[in-house]
């Protein structure tokens, strides 16, 4: 992925603080100096502050997460790509997902929980199955909290909202209040689709030349840092960071479900991937990756709607 090694006019100095800041140690900060044999950029710093996140590398829970069954003849596609697919027989198969939007939803519930519905229907319908079903697992502190009552309104406003609008229905689900989630919210959404065993298409881009494509809603400063921040740990200074929770259009996402799963029928694409909580670094970094390839990416002309949005704004906001 080309960045451009020349620091941008007005980009700030590279401190001890600023790398804290993104999330890195000083030991990864160094490692990072001595593979690009360089100090990095302001946007580089971004870029590696959002795929080295738990979140999106999973850096710490790896180990754990390898120790589980994940093959097996019926098993279409494992770990690895926007979402899991199960064979069901007579050429049918199922895609599911489920993925936690936590900290988001702490600190803004409504549009947390209502964006974390979205990117789990981008998940399923990226591997061209139809979703039909959502369910959710939901876990707060004691509904006696005047906090927990406005978090637990909201999530639920939030997940509720979002199917509806794109029109797949929230059919199960469970919820419990224990005092263990008072400061911490777990908002799990799942999202399950139908598909045949043949539209079946990855996130793997491969061809010297292919051009890239951005489709959906145009980026704005709403949802910077969405990965780093979801791999934090919670505290009062995150309610200072609620612009770091991308705000839902539902209705754009109803169009590109449709549009998307016309154009993988189509079979003019070679892959295809949801835009998540790195927006185009983690989902042009991953798709280039997976197909031994690399990816230019011309900032300039990704749709925009906010004035002055700069090459790491742009590049780190999962607002797509």
């Amino acid at each position: 992925m080309t960045t451009g090694a020349t620091p941008r006019p007005g980009d700030p100095t590279i401190t001890p603080a600023l790398v804290a800041e993104h999330g890195l140690t000083s030991d990864e900060y160094d490692r990072l100096v001595n593979m690009l044999g360089r100090t990095p950029t302001f946007t580089e710093l971004g870029i590696i502050s959002a795929l080295w996140s738990e979140h999106c590398s999973y850096k710490h829970s790896r180990p754990v997460l390898k120790t589980l069954p994940t093959k097996a003849p019926w098993v279409l596609q494992g770990p690895g790509e926007n979402a899991g697919v199960i064979s069901i027989g007579d050429g049918l198969a199922v895609a599911f997902k489920i993925e936690s939007h936590n900290h988001p939803s702490a600190v803004e519930p409504y549009q947390g929980a209502a964006t974390g519905v979205g990117g789990i229907l981008r998940d399923v319908f990226t591997m061209g199955a139809r979703p039909i079903a959502m369910l959710n697992s939901l876990r707060f502190g004691s509904l006696e909290t005047p906090r927990v009552r406005y978090l637990v309104a909201g999530v639920v406003k939030g997940i509720g909202d979002y199917g509806n609008c794109v029109g797949i229905p929230t059919v199960a689900g469970d919820v419990m209040f224990d005092a263990a989630y008072e400061g911490n919210p777990l908002v799990n959404a799942m999202c399950v689709g139908i598909m045949k065993v043949e539209e079946l298409i990855t996130a793997k881009a491969e061809g010297i030349g292919n051009p890239v494509i951005a489709v959906g809603a145009r980026t704005g400063r709403d949802g910077i840092h969405g990965a780093s921040f979801a791999s934090e740990d919670l505290s009062e200074e995150n309610e200072a960071k609620r612009p770091r929770v991308q705000v839902g259009d539902p209705f754009t996402e109803k169009l590109l479900l449709e549009a998307s799963l016309e154009l993988i029928r189509s079979g003019h694409i070679v892959a295809i991937q949801d835009m998540g909580a790195a927006g185009l670094t983690s989902s042009s970094a991953e798709m280039a990756e997976r197909g031994e390839v690399g990816v230019t990416i011309d900032t300039r002309k990704v749709p925009v709607r906010e004035e002055g949005m700069t090459p790491y704004e742009i590049l780190l906001s999962e607002s797509q």
